[in-house]
């Protein structure tokens, strides 16, 4: 259903494609579309929430010895590089979330739900005292996803001129100078 739905919001726009369209190119009524979806913001939005279990996996997978400032960055390919191929990828959803109003807000508190799953490895990666009471972790983490939007707002502005890889490298760049991220 969901690869149906990313198409049909790709078509038409997300504000113009109902949840009765949705299910009848599914072959599907509306009703079991809502046996899966409360709406059609959580068929997104639930996209989004992996896409925080999926960075948090990568970050885990970086190299032991990796600074946790450069760990963060390349965790956030997930998103940054393109897919081929792939519906319902990250970049195709960047967009809808940036045409889609209503959705924004909602997906900012999933970004931010994001910090809770980073900040043990980061935590951890620093040697702190464990992520509920190490503000350093906290910080570094707040601060990489507050990169990332920024990255991610100027790429939907540019129009995807610029890949959202590099504008990721330019705006986690400018708060890394040699010496004053700490790991």
């Amino acid at each position: 259903m969901s690869e149906v739905a990313f198409r049909l919001f790709a078509e038409r726009g997300f504000d113009n494609t109902t949840v009765e369209q949705i299910a009848a190119a599914a072959g599907l009524s509306r009703t079991t579309f809502f046996r899966y979806f409360g709406t059609k913001e959580e068929l997104v939005l639930g996209r989004v929430g992996e896409f925080g279990r999926e960075i948090a996996d990568a970050l885990a997978a970086r190299p032991a010895g990796e600074r946790p400032w450069e760990a963060l960055r390349r965790a956030f390919d997930v998103i940054a590089e393109p897919r081929p191929g792939e519906t319902g990828a990250p970049m195709d959803i960047i967009r809808l979330l940036s045409d889609a109003c209503a959705l924004m807000t909602r997906q900012w508190e999933k970004t931010q739900g994001w910090q809770s799953m980073l900040v043990p490895e980061i935590s951890r990666r620093l040697g702190g005292p464990g992520p509920a009471t190490d503000m350093r972790a906290g910080a570094l983490v707040a601060a990489a996803i507050s990169c990332l939007d920024a990255a991610t707002d100027a790429w939907t502005a540019g129009g995807g001129v610029v890949s959202l890889a590099d504008l990721t490298d330019q705006a986690m760049g400018v708060l890394r100078e040699p010496g004053d991220v700490p790991g």
